[in-house]
Formats: structure tokens, C-alpha cells, sequence
């Protein structure tokens, strides 16, 4: 691969530099990451990097980093770069970034039976991000958001998300257009709550299976929940009302994986 030469600039109302600030704010288009972890991230996943960004003093963090020679870069002071990004701790290099696009038929045309997490109103960043590296870890098809819930290319939810974003299939969607095409699909929607609900340990989740995760504070919208086929519950013995929606998330999934992990012998 060629090396792909880096560009210098030292004012902060430089048109990519402005870009990458946007992107940040309100992510659309393009995206902004921020750290070296979540740029390797991207390039393993084969995203469209349009522009790194680089302190000018840590230019060899790009060492040894394929990312096509059509990938503009720049390098600027420290203090500028860590100026236009919006974590606490400094970071050394950033990039607007392509999101990956992701269809229906990514989540139900497969060849085994899909386990889907619908998103109504999660609107922590940091709880999205965490349910995304979840739903990476334990399986699932993909995560479908539905309106309400924050965006997920909010730079607290990508850096939560560890790179699971750039990888598991997420797609925005209207709620009727979604729970049409799950019903469509035959995919039985399970909706949670805390009370007079199965018991997430004799809830069948091996067939086709959605999961409706809701807002924090909330849970789940009466309007969403009748979309739902039956409703589960984590049984728990402490005396707190709720989970976190994360954590609840985290339990649901491995609960599906491991009813979903192939028995001794190769069997289900």
C-alpha cells in the first residue's frame, strides 16, 4: 500500500476540521471517532475513513495502519485537535468516518433463527453503547432503534460500544414499519416488564425472537408493549425496583445465548 502523504494545518476553522466538530455534535452523513482504539476499530471493519485526524507530535501512531490511500490526513497541534473533540481525556487522533448502512434483509434473511433487540426510547448513550457490545457478544442478529432513541453515533455511545457498531448490523426505523415486518417475518416480539410477566428462565428464546428494551426511567411504552407477543421478566431477589437497561439488556442476551448454544453432540 502507499504511503499516503499527511497534511499539516494549524487553524480551527479549517473546512475538515469544522466537519469533524459537526460530525461530533450532530452525527448524520459522516461520524467523528476519537482514540486509536476505535480508529483500528474502523479500519478492521472496513469503514469509509474520509479524513484522520493526528497530533502532530504522535504522527507515528498511523504506523503500520492500512487505510486506503484515499483517506485525506491531516496533522495538527495537540491542543487544537483535543479543542474540537468532545472527550475528557485528551486523545492523539480522531476521524470522520462513513457509518455502515444495514437493510432488513440483514436482520432476517439468514440462514438460523434471528434474536433481535428493539430499542424504544433508550436515550443514555453510555446504556446504548453497552447494549450494542452486548448484543455483539452474545449473538444477536442486529439492534433496531426506533424513534426516541438517542442516536447512536453519539461519541458516548460509540466509545461504549467499543467498536460493536461498526460491525453489528443497526438500523433506525419507524415502529410500525418494524413490528410489520417482525410480524411479517414470524419473529415473536417479547416485550419486559417487572411484574405478571414469564420468567426469563422458562421464556423459550431459541426461535425467532425479539426483544423490546425500553427508556430508562420508563420502560417500555404501553403503544410499543401491545405490539408484543407475550412479556418477560428477570427474576432478581433484591429489593430494587428496576435495572439498568444496560445490565437488563446484558442478562436477556445471555439468556438467549445460552439456550441458543449448540448442546453435546452438535444438537440444539
Amino acid at each position: 500500500m502507499k504511503t499516503v502523504p499527511v497534511r499539516s494545518i494549524q487553524s480551527k476553522q479549517n473546512p475538515r476540521l469544522k466537519q469533524l466538530r459537526h460530525a461530533l455534535a450532530a452525527p448524520g452523513a459522516l461520524v467523528g471517532i476519537e482514540g486509536p482504539n476505535l480508529l483500528e476499530e474502523a479500519l478492521k471493519a472496513q469503514l469509509k475513513l474520509e479524513c484522520i485526524f493526528v497530533a502532530e507530535d504522535e504522527t507515528e501512531r498511523l504506523d503500520g495502519l492500512k487505510f486506503d490511500e484515499s483517506t485525506e490526513v491531516l496533522a495538527l497541534p495537540r491542543a487544537l485537535l483535543s479543542a474540537a473533540l468532545a472527550t475528557e481525556t485528551p486523545q492523539t487522533v480522531a476521524a470522520l468516518v462513513r457509518p455502515p448502512e444495514f437493510s432488513w434483509a440483514d436482520f432476517l434473511d439468514l440462514p438460523h433463527a434471528p434474536l433481535i433487540v428493539i430499542l424504544a426510547g433508550v436515550q443514555d448513550p453510555g446504556n446504548l453503547g453497552t447494549i450494542l457490545r452486548s448484543a455483539e457478544a452474545f449473538g444477536a442478529t442486529g439492534v433496531v432503534a426506533l424513534p426516541g432513541t438517542v442516536n447512536a453515533w453519539n461519541p458516548k455511545a460509540v466509545r461504549a460500544s467499543a467498536g460493536s457498531l461498526f460491525r453489528l448490523p443497526y438500523l433506525s426505523s419507524p415502529a410500525d414499519e418494524a413490528f410489520a415486518r417482525l410480524h411479517a417475518a414470524g419473529i415473536k416480539i417479547w416485550t419486559t416488564a417487572v411484574h405478571d410477566a414469564f420468567s426469563l428462565d422458562k421464556a423459550g428464546l431459541v426461535q425467532p425472537t425479539a426483544l423490546i428494551l425500553g427508556n430508562e426511567g420508563n420502560g417500555v411504552p404501553e403503544a410499543i408493549a401491545a405490539e408484543a407477543d407475550a412479556t418477560l421478566t428477570i427474576p432478581y431477589p433484591g429489593p430494587v425496583e428496576s435495572l439498568n437497561a444496560a445490565v437488563a439488556a446484558s442478562i436477556l442476551l445471555y439468556e438467549a445465548s445460552r439456550q441458543r448454544a449448540p448442546k453435546k453432540g452438535g444438537r440444539r
